[in-house]
């Protein structure tokens, strides 16, 4: 099933696109003219069809592809673009930097398949359609969460990812360094947080690789933001700082298991300093105006036998042990506010993180409405059709993943952010969606890309026009496999190595 002849397949699908006569080529005369602004999108669609095309495309007056940069255009919004591709020409124009990114991607998939790919092509006619194209995002967040805690991946794998999200019009990529499993973000004050508690699964990165990953996405449009997972999830913090708990004699090991662990961060001075430090790093290195704090999936059994958790429930004068979560959470959100930073975290009520939090609702739909009616920005996140590492279907060749079932593509299609039923002051605070790839199942990047797409292709379309046609979808999707495959996306399982199917 290919699009009609008039389609060129787009993913995500732009708001409007129409076909017009001919076609523009790009040869070894092709040059790129700019206006003031224009410079870094003219330089990205250099860096990205060098590889295949071994085109030149320099800067020059009389380019005939010309990349305008006009605040002016104020209805397409800050990510919107307008195209117009003739015989004769290729324009683009925006009203932000972003915009002209996000058209820079829409000609990327306008030409060949063969030009995404990362070896020089010979013999390739590189022409663009003819096609006149306004296209403005759904929601300003549209999204990934890489997990790194429970399986390492290099910085050569998050850079691929990233353009992968570029690719699909995707703007955030949400990393997941901390978890029970291990830790991959060094902290100057904290060594042992990677010589220890980086060691099961991988390794750490620099802070060098993490601040240039940070540059490499924000020139693709993507921005990366960093969670550091508290007061819950923190097994591995804990194995190499263990005064950092609850009970400050005890000797723990990095969590090897899957699942939630019980043991959590206490809730002293000193933890509250730690944590506070390592929130500086990460503010240092990551400018996201989001600050990812976990928040969830925090026990709380710990807190009602730990002297020190019975004291400060005594002197802060909270109804029990349980109500320390929140006590946490509002110094966690306050310390960030302070710094000029939204914290974020991941919400299992809508009512239990402060309302200085940005809220991922992930256990349920009306947790998200919970939240907004609250105050509260929400990225909606429902886990039986944004978790990626449920198996894409029940064959039995699917690689082992999280039980439960398959999360297949048509779910993922459906998701929608702000249902219908939302009145229009819930739905106006959904900021966007995004999708998770925990890893707990996934040891290689090959296996990560296999979970990720065509998945991630559904969530793109959605999020940025809606996601209302099905079989439109199925259609552009059949050919917009042929880019996913010039990218070298596994397709099917047979084609990862996976991971060692072992019990924990």
């Amino acid at each position: 099933m290919f699009p009609p002849a008039s389609d060129p397949g787009l993913v995500p699908s732009p708001s409007k696109l129409s076909r017009s006569a001919g076609a523009f080529t790009l040869d070894d005369t092709t040059a790129i003219r700019v206006t003031p602004g224009a410079v870094p999108a003219a330089n990205l669609l250099r860096t990205l069809l060098a590889p295949a095309t071994g085109l030149p495309l320099p800067l020059a007056p009389d380019g005939r592809i010309v990349l305008v940069l006009d605040p002016g255009l104020a209805g397409l919004g800050a990510e919107g673009y307008g195209l117009t591709v003739s015989g004769e020409a290729v324009l683009l124009r925006a009203a932000g930097a972003a915009g002209l990114r996000h058209g820079v991607q829409t000609v990327r998939q306008l030409l060949p398949a063969a030009a995404l790919g990362a070896r020089p092509v010979r013999g390739v006619r590189w022409s663009v359609p003819g096609v006149e194209i306004t296209d403005v995002p759904r929601y300003a967040w549209r999204g990934a969460m890489l997990d790194v805690a429970r399986h390492f991946q290099p910085v050569s794998f998050l850079r691929r990812f990233t353009d992968l999200l570029a690719l699909h019009k995707l703007n955030v990529l949400h990393l997941h360094l901390t978890d029970d499993q291990g830790w991959r973000m060094p902290v100057a004050a904290y060594p042992g947080l990677t010589e220890v508690a980086g060691v099961p699964h991988g390794g750490a990165y620099s802070r060098e690789e993490l601040r240039d990953l940070v540059a490499y996405a924000a020139e693709r449009g993507v921005t990366v933001v960093p969670e550091i997972e508290m007061p819950g999830h923190a097994r591995a913090a804990l194995a190499a700082y263990p005064h950092l708990g609850n009970f400050p004699e005890r000797r723990l090991d990095v969590w090897k298991s899957r699942g939630v662990c019980d043991t959590v961060l206490g809730v002293t001075d000193e933890v509250l300093d730690f944590c506070r430090a390592v929130l500086d790093e990460v503010m240092d290195t990551f400018p996201s105006p989001y600050v990812h704090v976990g928040g969830d999936e925090c026990p709380t059994t710990e807190w009602h036998r730990s002297p020190s958790a019975l004291r400060r429930v005594a002197e802060e004068g909270l109804d029990g042990p349980d109500a320390l979560h929140g006590w946490f959470m509002e110094r966690v959100g306050g310390f960030l506010t302070g710094r000029g930073r939204r914290p974020l975290g991941w919400t299992e009520t809508g009512r239990d993180l402060p309302s200085s939090f940005a809220v991922l609702a992930w256990r349920d739909e009306e947790h998200g409405l919970a939240a907004a009616r609250r105050g509260q920005p929400v990225i909606m996140a429902p886990h039986r059709s944004t978790y990626l590492d449920y198996p894409q279907s029940a064959h039995p060749d699917e690689p082992l993943g999280q039980p439960g079932g398959a999360v297949d593509l048509p779910a993922v299609y459906a998701t929608e952010p702000a249902p219908a039923h939302w009145e229009a002051a819930a739905a106006a605070r959904v900021l966007g969606t995004q999708a998770q790839l925990w890893t707990e199942y996934v040891a290689t990047a090959a296996h990560a890309e296999y979970l990720a797409f065509p998945r991630l292709c559904a969530l793109a379309d959605t999020a940025w026009s809606g996601g209302h046609d099905w079989p439109g979808f199925q259609a552009r999707l059949h050919h917009h496999r042929t880019r996913l495959d010039a990218l070298g996306v596994p397709s099917r399982p047979s084609a990862i190595l996976r991971p060692e199917r072992t019990t924990t």
